[in-house]
């Protein structure tokens, strides 16, 4: 089943609810993001557990904002396993398209400091540059999604969970940060959701849940303490429902 996003009146009170609970972390973050950078020597690598936002190419020099074109070619090799456009063929693998340039940069740096364990992710991240990573974040930036299939008997309880989250449980909706349409917040490094494999999405959702943590900071805290509040049921809902939402833009790439 596919399905289109549409108002939800009764959602408006649990999203101001999750809104709320969300600010404090998305304050940190912005907080974060206008504070100056330090420039850190090749010698001195980000200590494992610490956010690694890349903020400064190398030698302090300033970080010039991604180049798509430049990203386009250096993400040849980021192809096998995530599709040439961003949309990955096997499940396992992510969907890339879509994902704003702060949220790729930030992944790939954790990636290489530790942050976030992946023994696959780390060797493609390590011989990156800060730069680097702003050019793939913003090449992938420009490609969009290709819309899954959800689940038609889990959309009802996925939509639920997404739309309204769940007071009783301290659950709020997955809108709130991630928007109605499943777009993401790329000033407060929330992903883009909408279209992202099932498979994918449970398996992180079960990671979360069960301890797995990417760093120490506020931001970081916030996925897993939500995960360990949903059953198995809710997240194979959750995941169905994601990967079912979609807008009516074409899919395609921008990039000329």
């Amino acid at each position: 089943m596919r399905f289109q996003i549409a108002g939800f009146r009764r959602a408006a009170l649990w999203s101001a609810m999750a809104l709320a609970l969300a600010l404090p972390a998305a304050l940190l973050m912005a907080q974060a993001q206008t504070a100056p950078a330090t420039a850190q020597s090749a010698a001195a690598p980000a200590p494992a557990g610490s956010a690694a936002t890349p903020a400064v190419a190398s030698a302090g020099a300033a970080l010039k904002p991604g180049d798509a074109t430049a990203g386009q070619g250096k993400a040849a090799v980021c192809g096998a396993c995530h599709g040439m456009d961003g949309n990955s063929i096997d499940a396992q693998y992510p969907k890339l398209a879509g994902q704003s340039e702060e949220y790729i940069a930030l992944q790939l740096a954790d990636f290489k400091s530790g942050v976030r364990q992946n023994p696959i992710m780390m060797g493609m991240a390590m011989p990156l540059s800060e730069q680097d990573m702003r050019d793939l974040g913003a090449y992938y930036a420009t490609l969009k999604a290709t819309p899954g299939v959800a689940d038609e008997a889990l959309v009802a309880h996925g939509q639920t969970l997404f739309r309204e989250g769940d007071a009783a449980r301290g659950i709020p909706a997955c809108m709130a940060c991630h928007s109605p349409d499943g777009r993401g917040n790329p000033g407060a490094m929330y992903p883009h959701l909408a279209g992202q494999h099932a498979q994918y999405v449970e398996a992180t959702l079960k990671a979360w849940h069960d301890g797995t943590v990417w760093g120490t900071s506020a931001h970081a805290q916030i996925m897993p303490t939500i995960a360990k509040k949903l059953d198995a049921q809710d997240i194979a809902a959750l995941s169905s429902y994601i990967e079912g939402l979609h807008t009516n833009e074409p899919v395609g790439a921008t990039l000329p």
